[in-house]
């Protein structure tokens, strides 16, 4: 599912316009985006857990070459399935 079918199919289980739920989804998008910027974490409960985790730097090969990189640390964004997602997907 791509982001245009993900706001046709919540117009119509909200019975409000494309617009209306483009304008929703893309409120939803940016606010978890700043959430997860600054450090914090957004709870859907029965849905998931967004998060931000640190990534250790560690050593790495370029594979063309074979030759050993340095990777850097780094954050990177975590999304951990509630137990009713996980249930629905079983």
């Amino acid at each position: 599912m791509n982001k245009s079918e993900l706001v046709e199919s919540m117009a119509g289980a909200a019975d409000i316009s494309k617009a209306a739920a483009e304008k929703a989804l893309t409120g939803l998008l940016a606010a978890v985006t700043k959430a997860l910027k600054t450090g914090g974490k957004v709870t859907l409960v029965g849905f998931g857990t967004f998060s931000v985790t640190k990534r250790a730097a560690r050593q790495g090969r370029n594979p063309q070459t074979g030759k050993a990189i340095k990777i850097p640390a780094r954050k990177v964004a975590r999304f951990k399935p509630g137990s009713k997602l996980a249930d629905a997907v079983k």
